[in-house]
Protein backbone atom coordinates (compact mmCIF):
# COMPACT_ATOMS: atom_id res chain seq x y z
CA UNK A 1 0.00 0.00 0.00
CA UNK A 2 1.34 3.43 -0.91
CA UNK A 3 0.61 6.04 1.78
CA UNK A 4 0.83 9.83 1.33
CA UNK A 5 0.58 12.29 4.22
CA UNK A 6 -2.16 14.82 3.52
CA UNK A 7 -2.31 16.90 6.69
CA UNK A 8 -0.91 16.75 10.22
CA UNK A 9 -0.86 18.79 13.40
CA UNK A 10 2.97 18.70 13.47
CA UNK A 11 6.07 17.41 11.69
CA UNK A 12 6.73 14.55 14.13
CA UNK A 13 5.53 10.94 13.85
CA UNK A 14 3.34 10.99 16.98
CA UNK A 15 0.75 13.62 15.99
CA UNK A 16 -2.76 13.30 14.60
CA UNK A 17 -2.40 12.86 10.85
CA UNK A 18 -4.57 12.01 7.84
CA UNK A 19 -3.06 9.97 5.00
CA UNK A 20 -4.32 8.98 1.53
CA UNK A 21 -3.65 5.51 0.14
CA UNK A 22 -3.34 4.22 -3.40
CA UNK A 23 -6.46 2.16 -2.63
CA UNK A 24 -8.68 5.26 -2.64
CA UNK A 25 -8.97 5.21 1.16
CA UNK A 26 -7.85 7.41 4.06
CA UNK A 27 -5.82 6.40 7.10
CA UNK A 28 -6.28 8.40 10.30
CA UNK A 29 -3.65 8.52 13.03
CA UNK A 30 -4.84 9.75 16.41
CA UNK A 31 -5.42 8.91 20.03
CA UNK A 32 -7.40 5.77 20.89
CA UNK A 33 -10.05 6.88 23.39
CA UNK A 34 -11.44 4.37 25.87
CA UNK A 35 -14.33 6.42 27.24
CA UNK A 36 -16.50 6.72 24.10
CA UNK A 37 -19.17 4.18 25.12
CA UNK A 38 -19.56 2.87 21.56
CA UNK A 39 -19.97 -0.77 20.57
CA UNK A 40 -17.11 -1.24 18.10
CA UNK A 41 -16.55 -4.61 16.36
CA UNK A 42 -13.30 -6.35 17.32
CA UNK A 43 -11.84 -5.83 13.82
CA UNK A 44 -12.38 -2.02 13.93
CA UNK A 45 -11.22 0.84 16.13
CA UNK A 46 -12.02 4.48 16.82
CA UNK A 47 -9.43 7.26 16.83
CA UNK A 48 -9.80 10.82 18.04
CA UNK A 49 -8.35 13.75 16.08
CA UNK A 50 -8.73 17.53 16.42
CA UNK A 51 -11.54 19.14 14.37
CA UNK A 52 -8.97 21.58 12.99
CA UNK A 53 -7.15 18.74 11.26
CA UNK A 54 -10.23 17.93 9.15
CA UNK A 55 -10.78 21.63 8.42
CA UNK A 56 -7.15 21.92 7.24
CA UNK A 57 -7.70 18.93 4.95
CA UNK A 58 -10.80 20.54 3.46
CA UNK A 59 -8.99 23.86 2.96
CA UNK A 60 -6.06 22.12 1.23
CA UNK A 61 -8.30 19.88 -0.86
CA UNK A 62 -8.29 16.10 -0.46
CA UNK A 63 -5.50 15.47 -2.99
CA UNK A 64 -3.90 18.91 -3.06
CA UNK A 65 -1.93 18.68 0.18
Amino acid sequence: MKVTKLVSTCDFKDCPTIYATDRGTLLVQGETPADHGLQIPAHETVVEIPEGLVLDLIRKGLRGA
